[in-house]
């Protein structure tokens, strides 16, 4: 099957319908009507084989994953998802293959309002990546720039999870309950990104990311925006009850430094965290306070008595590093 039959018969009318698309898949180009009073946010993930996935990932996962990456940058921004594009690399035109990886995108493209408007497929390396835009009101997007002294740092959700669901999926972690299994393997393989908080954030939080490398890496790109430092109580770190069955150094270990959580990391001020709290709680997505903007730079990690505590890990760096990512 040649790559516009893949196209036609895997790939056309995946998504939400939504009746600002004028033209989606088949021609040269998308074309879609933003709203008036509208800005477009744009974001693009790429998912490689070997780096951020391993070999023999279930593709309806893949899929799914490969648009929530994405949608989550768009949540940390307080964009209201719309509009979708498809990068595929293929090694070959694997037909079950692809038919599963399609009901994992529109599965996840219709959870978030998404219509996918067009995209390219090659023959390659496996690879997969989406590119986003959303919509925000003119001047409210959501910034890593913007934090001050003083402002409480929250996140949504658990972290480390996905990390020690990969851990669990190359085999280097054993003795858990079946229940913790499924759920760290789910957070790693069908990651929930937090678009309903990014949306109620908006307005309120002053700063905002999302946690994709690590919480201290991207805790560190959220300061250095503002040449700021923070203090973070690791004692306050959610954690699932999966994650909490894990000796706790390699816990915190993946609550600081591992990636692919997709959870959000808010900096508000201090007079408006009750405000920002009954907004995310509202829609479902637990919130936890877990450290202070600082004016001295760098990142100060302290536990419950307020000792130093040096940490295990720093985060994910594509090139300062060896390693594999997945």
């Amino acid at each position: 099957m040649g790559e516009f039959d893949l196209i036609r018969r895997h790939l056309s009318g995946l998504g939400a319908p939504r009746a600002d698309v004028a033209v989606g898949v088949g021609d040269d180009g998308a074309v879609v009507r933003p709203p008036p009073g509208r800005e477009l946010v744009l974001t693009t993930d790429l998912l490689l084989e070997g780096v951020h996935f391993l070999p023999g990932t279930d593709p309806e996962a893949l899929g799914w994953r490969a648009l929530a990456v994405s949608l989550s940058d768009l949540a940390a921004m307080g964009a209201e998802p719309a509009w979708a594009t498809l990068v595929l690399s293929l090694p070959a035109a694997d037909e079950a293959w692809l038919a599963a990886f399609a009901r994992g995108l529109d599965a996840c493209a219709r959870v978030h309002g998404v219509a996918l408007v067009g995209g390219d497929t090659v023959r390659g390396p496996l690879a997969a990546g989406a590119q986003l835009c959303g919509l925000v009101p003119e001047g409210a997007a959501l910034r890593r720039l913007g934090a001050r002294p003083g402002d409480v740092l929250c996140v949504t959700g658990t972290l480390g999870d996905a990390a020690a669901g990969l851990a669990l999926a190359r085999g280097g972690l054993a003795g858990l309950a079946p229940e913790h299994e499924a759920h760290l393997r789910a957070r790693l393989e069908r990651p929930a990104p937090r678009v309903a908080a990014g949306l109620a954030a908006r307005g309120l939080a002053r700063a905002a990311i999302d946690v994709s490398d690590g919480l201290l890496a991207d805790l560190g790109h959220l300061l250095e925006a503002d040449g700021l430092g923070a203090r973070v109580e690791t004692a306050a770190l959610p954690r699932s009850e999966a994650l909490a069955a894990v000796p706790p150094a390699r816990r915190l270990a993946w609550q600081l430094g591992g990636g692919d959580d997709y959870e959000l990391l808010l900096a508000v001020a201090p007079s408006r965290l009750a405000a920002l709290e009954e907004a995310v709680r509202a829609t479902g997505t637990p919130l936890t306070v877990i450290g202070r903007v600082e004016a001295e730079p760098g990142v100060r990690c302290v536990d419950a008595a307020g000792r130093p505590v040096e940490p295990p890990a720093a985060g994910w760096d594509h090139f300062a590093r060896d390693g594999d990512g997945a």
